[in-house]
């Protein structure tokens, strides 16, 4: 089992069937900001993200587009799922997709575990199958279709209609460990959330589980099964596992063991069923130790609605950081929405928050208190002389900041987080406003300006730490002028201590976030709905 202070997440494997919408990018920062604040904090971290390639609807999108599966996901990992990481600065330290070796190898090791273990048999299953969601549904999980759908039963998360597939396939033994998991989510409560996520899973586990079909004979693309290679493994199986196989499970004994179990899966709400029900149930069925938290966040609603390509709404996070950068998409995303929460996106909205709250908040801040420190004492910092009431409220804050922050970061309440770190920002800004620096220097009391201008310099130095995690290219910039090192040196739980590896001198500095022309902010879309 891996040590206390291991902090393995992961975020799901993404479907290759198309290019990625912001709402994937927000999965990917959020999970991404969790990691960076546990690796500078000292923890053993590694963050594991990748793509699912395997499936029927991967197969159709091949075949419409006239090339195989392999070189559909190939062109599409390539073209579009890689420079989504780079596009955020997400700092994943694995990218594994289900067609890697290592992946296909030791899922069936796994799936021979199970085997062996007797919860595998055959026999014959008749359901209504969604491509889109590659999953059965029950009759409550469908919807009556409207418009060109309507007369047919259709998927409440996609509006399709499903299929009625009948085949003969393997099927896993899930209704065994319907009390085995209300056990787990009463004897701990936390394993899934927020509440709301594990109110829903423990209502539909209480309804009882039936055993789960996992393999498909009608078609080849796939993972073939290890004792029957004219099935393929369910795609839902092969992805759940990419969780183990990508830290050396089947084939690295030492990684595993470092490594597992995971911390927290990152999941959106539409997939939470599968990580929180399926996927404990197989690890209790193989004997591995379950991950520690499954967290499923809302959904980035954009006009009120889910984002759809069919309804024009879909956003690529191109389309943000062409026009903010990557900071402000992290930052934005991170601080609008209540992590664990539906969120709505507009761009008046982004464009609102970046001029206020990064431009003129913390932008300002940065570039204001360097500039004085260069003008009144030639980019050497002042000593502080003799605090105030007021000094040492500033001084205050930033001892109380990080365990705050550090707190809600280990209850994954990454906007409360955020918001406390804010704290410091506001009340920096209001300090210079209140102790007016530039009438003290006209007044010539330059020990007093001293004290002042080293109050704001040691508060933005803990800021600079402290929003690492969050405006990693920002941080980086202004640590070039204010720290020696790199700004992951500072263990973030210690950022009131930063000034042991502060510059001697420091200097003016560019925006740190430049104005944005509100002619290049386009206008949220309206979702348009089919007659």
């Amino acid at each position: 089992m891996a040590k206390r202070d291991s902090f393995f997440i992961t975020t799901p494997i993404f479907y290759v069937n198309d290019v990625p919408h912001i709402g994937h990018g927000y999965t990917e920062v959020v999970s991404d900001v969790l990691a960076r604040w546990h690796r500078q904090r000292g923890d053993d971290t590694f963050l594991l993200t990748g793509t699912d390639e395997h499936g029927q609807k991967i197969l159709r999108t091949a075949t419409a587009n006239e090339v195989t599966p392999k070189q559909w996901a190939d062109r599409l990992v390539e073209s579009a799922w890689k420079p989504l990481l780079k596009t955020l600065d997400i700092s994943n330290d694995d990218f594994i997709r289900t067609t890697d070796q290592r992946h296909e190898d030791n899922v069936k090791v796994f799936l021979q575990r199970l085997y062996d273990r007797g919860f595998i048999y055959t026999g014959e299953f008749e359901g209504y199958y969604c491509v889109g969601c590659e999953e059965y549904k029950q009759e409550s999980d469908l919807v009556d279709g409207v418009g060109q759908f309507a007369g047919q039963k259709v998927c409440a998360i996609h509006s399709k209609p499903v299929e009625l597939l009948k085949e003969k396939n393997y099927f896993f033994k899930m209704s065994e460990f319907t009390k085995p998991l209300l056990d787990l989510y009463e004897q701990h409560p936390d394993f899934i959330q927020p509440a709301s996520a594990r109110n829903e899973v423990v209502s539909f586990v209480k309804q009882g589980l039936t055993d789960l079909s996992i393999s498909r004979s009608s078609f080849d693309w796939g993972i073939k099964l290890p004792w029957d290679e004219s099935h393929v493994l369910y795609v839902w199986i092969d992805a759940l596992l990419n969780y183990a196989t990508a830290v050396g499970y089947g084939q690295d004994d030492e990684a595993f063991e470092r490594r597992w179990p995971p911390q927290v899966h990152i999941v959106g709400k539409d997939i939470l069923r599968f990580h929180a029900v399926i996927w404990p149930a197989l690890l209790l069925a193989a004997g591995l130790d379950l991950p520690q938290h499954v967290f499923g966040h809302g959904w980035l609603l954009v006009g009120g609605e889910k984002m759809s390509k069919s309804k024009l709404t879909g956003i690529a996070p191109t389309q943000i950081t062409d026009v903010f950068g990557a900071d402000a998409f992290r930052y934005y995303f991170l601080r609008a929405i209540t992590f664990g929460h539906d969120g709505s996106f507009s761009w008046e909205d982004i464009a609102a928050r970046y001029e206020a709250e990064l431009a003129n908040g913390f932008g300002n801040l940065a570039s204001r208190t360097l500039a004085m420190i260069a003008k009144y004492f030639d980019g050497t910092v002042p000593e502080a002389g003799e605090l105030t009431e007021a000094d040492q409220a500033i001084v205050d804050l930033v001892a109380e900041i990080p365990t705050k922050a550090d707190t809600a970061i280990a209850e994954f309440r990454t906007n409360d987080a955020i918001s406390e770190i804010w704290r410091l920002v506001d009340a920096l800004n209001g300090y210079i406003t209140e102790q007016t620096p530039w009438a003290v220097a006209k007044r010539g009391e330059t020990e007093r300006l001293g004290t002042i201008l080293h109050t704001v310099w040691f508060g933005l130095g803990a800021l600079d730490v402290l929003l690492s995690p969050v405006i990693p290219e920002a941080a980086a910039k202004l640590w070039e002028v204010l720290g020696t090192g790199a700004i992951t040196d500072v263990t973030i739980t210690e950022a009131d201590q930063w000034q042991r590896y502060a510059a001697p001198t420091v200097h003016a500095i560019e925006a740190l976030f430049p104005r944005v022309d509100s002619s290049e902010v386009p206008e949220t879309p309206v979702p348009q709905h089919q007659a």
